[in-house]
């Protein structure tokens, strides 16, 4: 039951739309209906407003870090990988949107972060050195994402790396259209005019 009411706190509170909410609150209209659709920090900045951008890279990134850290003080290690799990499950399936929710990467970062924090500098360090040498958002996540379980395995534990493999898992499936965009050699860069691909 313990464990139970661990996933469904941790999946209520990765479903909260950060990008939806900072929106709101200044004034954007409706982020779905802006660049890509998509809810997260990236789409923010398409609106121009750097600071509402950053806001909800704080909130999607906080919210699966508090995730994790409350779980494991609460109800100990496994508590906090069900926690990291169910936050990444909440904010790519969120209640609040009739489960449509972003592609996960600042949440993926944040429960990174919370699980291992040498694990989580070194993706979010994958991340942004991929990103300055090919300008690839979704290439910079996917390189990201499918080097933390090999970082976890060497700097957390086996089980551990298990379980980011499978977050791993959800960040790719979300990023299926980049992927074959990024095949065709169609995807847009960061910062390109008529960027809405992340």
């Amino acid at each position: 039951m313990t464990m139970l009411l661990t996933a469904l706190a941790a999946y209520l509170l990765g479903s909260i739309p950060f990008g939806i909410v900072m929106a709101r609150l200044f004034g954007l209209g409706d982020l779905r209906a802006i660049g890509s659709g998509n809810i997260g920090a990236t789409n923010v900045l398409r609106t121009g407003n750097k600071l509402a951008a950053f806001l909800t890279l704080l909130g999607d990134s906080g919210k699966g870090a508090a995730a994790v850290l409350i779980a494991r003080s609460l109800v100990g290690e496994d508590g906090a990988g069900i926690a990291a799990l169910c936050a990444m499950l909440g904010h790519l399936y969120p209640v609040f949107l009739k489960f449509k929710g972003g592609k996960g990467v600042a949440t993926f970062l944040g429960t990174l972060l919370a699980l291992s924090f040498p694990v989580g500098l070194l993706a979010c360090a994958t991340w942004l050195i991929t990103a300055v040498a090919t300008r690839y958002s979704s290439l910079s996540a996917l390189v990201a994402a499918l080097l933390a379980p090999i970082y976890t395995a060497w700097l957390y534990h086996l089980h551990g790396a298990v379980l980011v493999l499978v977050l791993t898992g959800l960040i790719f499936f979300k990023h299926r259209e980049n992927i074959a965009r990024l095949r065709n050699g169609t995807e847009t860069k960061i910062g390109a005019k008529g960027d809405k691909t992340a």
